[in-house]
């Protein structure tokens, strides 16, 4: 299918979908974790970005890779400056600066793999976020000019995105649900 035709089925979808090169499917739901853990790191990034020139989106954001041909809806995108649209889908943006993706069974392998050799197609990404599920254990992928430096960062330690210049407790995305 043509990504024109996708647009057209994806605004009248109650479901979301991802796109590669005419190729389409259906996002999986999320578990109460990952929910959860979307939302944890939504609300410490967004905290931390007050008075910056930073925002933080929704899973319910499209990322557009134009130079791949792909379309995704990252669990949070933070774009910093002005939201540049994709020349062929207005609703997508093309400047995402850090992407964050809470990993899960069905989607570990393509987060770490392929989706991620998309997303480093993106000139604008500096950084990219896995948040595990199962532990507390936070990993950052930094562009470093042409290569990508992982950090990991696990219970008890503090992550540093630098490029929104900011430091975080992984503890504070992985509170303890009340019983």
């Amino acid at each position: 299918m043509t990504y024109a035709e996708y647009l057209s089925r994806e605004r009248t979808s109650a479901v979301k979908h991802e796109y590669l090169r005419g190729d389409v499917w259906a996002m999986a739901g999320g578990t109460p974790t990952h929910a959860r853990l979307s939302a944890a790191m939504a609300r410490v990034l967004g905290t931390a970005l007050r008075g910056k020139p930073c925002t933080p989106y929704s899973s319910d954001l499209r990322v557009r890779i134009e130079r791949t041909d792909r379309a995704t809806y990252p669990d949070l995108t933070i774009i910093c400056g002005r939201e540049r649209p994709a020349a062929d889908d207005p609703d997508a943006i093309t400047n995402p600066t850090v992407i964050v993706e809470v990993l899960s069974e069905a989607t570990e392998r393509s987060d770490r793999g392929e989706k991620f050799a998309h997303y480093r197609r993106l000139e604008t990404l500096l950084e990219y976020v896995l948040v595990n599920q199962d532990t507390p254990r936070i990993e950052v992928f930094r562009r470093e000019g042409e290569r990508w430096v992982l950090s990991i960062h696990e219970a008890g330690s503090t992550v540093t995105l630098a490029s929104l210049d900011v430091t975080f407790p992984v503890a504070d995305v992985y509170e303890p649900t009340p019983a």
